[in-house]
């Protein structure tokens, strides 16, 4: 019998644009459409992976889900529950984040013990030699000691300042993290370190998570399912191992044509696609399809029609009138 997988989360239609204002008044002129009109589903225990281009809108997206951003329009449905229309504070202890920089997220007048132990308070969820034990549990759990409690932020490098990142968004149980390119400010040598300890965490506490980065070959290890964004559009949506081996979007293949191969020959035979001209603004975007004015197959309906985000094959979404029947 086939397994039910059963969605923590799920984003209907989420849209965030930044206004600006011109005149004495502050009246409306215009906004970037950060996100816009972006749809997908998260199962518990899965990781879904965030990609595309700087600016395209993956950290505005998981912000936004978790309500950092007020989403402009559009539903973010957790556990049953849209939690657009209800106070967060609840909601708090099951989402959290691991942001990108671990420099400037913490706190560097408060030792690290204080700073793990700060959500504890927070939420009221232990007091005194339970609050000491659970600090400490919390900084062997990401590959830290107990006496590390005592120091502040400046004392550590950048891979164990993240690790204390990690600690801190575990502080409260959540079940869903969004990971903000947690590794991407990292040496690679800590990457993969970063990456399976997270990986563990999944597997020990049950964890769902949105992971969004930059490094492909990185995404495609950690998660189940990847999206790929444009310019505030999700153009693709699959199982990752799909996704790397039958990319469906123009935009896909040509950041997968991208990634570095170890294999000198393999590297010289492979087909790398250059993509035309700059990304434009979310300001004023293109008509039609987002992605037309840098893409090769371009055609009329492209100027004129936004392409239908639907299934291609099964699981497999994808926004392109390539796959118009």
């Amino acid at each position: 019998m086939k397994e039910k997988h059963i969605n923590i989360l799920e984003v209907k239609n989420l849209s965030k644009y930044f206004y600006t204002s011109k005149g004495l008044f502050g009246k409306q002129h215009s906004a970037v459409k950060a996100v816009d009109d972006v749809s997908f589903s998260i199962a518990k225990g899965e990781t879904l992976g965030l990609v595309g281009e700087s600016g395209c809108g993956k950290t505005t997206a998981g912000r936004t889900i978790l309500r950092l951003y007020e989403p402009t329009k559009g539903q973010i449905i957790f556990d049953g529950t849209d939690i657009t229309k209800v106070r967060m504070k609840p909601y708090r202890k099951k989402m959290q984040m691991i942001f990108q920089d671990p420099y400037a997220s913490l706190n560097p007048r408060m030792t690290v013990g204080d700073i793990i132990g700060e959500p504890i308070d927070i939420h009221k969820l232990a007091k005194g030699d339970e609050k000491k034990d659970r600090i400490y549990h919390l900084l062997e759990l990401v590959g830290l000691s107990k006496e590390h409690a005592n120091r502040y932020p400046h004392e550590f490098s950048g891979g164990q300042r993240q690790r204390v990142g990690i600690a801190r968004a575990l502080a409260v149980q959540p079940e869903f993290i969004v990971c903000d390119e947690p590794i991407s400010a990292l040496d690679v040598s800590i990457q993969a370190q970063i990456v399976n300890m997270l990986e563990d965490l999944q597997n020990s506490l049950g964890l769902t998570y949105l992971f969004i980065a930059h490094d492909l070959s990185m995404v495609k290890h950690i998660s189940n399912r990847v999206g790929v964004m444009y310019l505030g559009k999700l153009v693709e949506l699959a199982p990752s191992d799909e996704l790397y081996d039958k990319p469906a979007h123009p935009y896909t293949q040509a950041l997968l044509s991208a990634i570095p191969i170890a294999d000198p020959k393999v590297s010289k035979e492979r087909k790398r696609i250059i993509l035309e001209g700059d990304v434009p603004s979310p300001i004023d975007p293109p008509s039609g399809c987002r992605f037309r004015t840098r893409c090769p197959y371009a055609t009329k309906i492209c100027q004129e029609v936004q392409p239908e985000f639907k299934e291609i094959s099964p699981g497999h979404m994808c926004a392109c009138h390539l796959y118009d029947k």
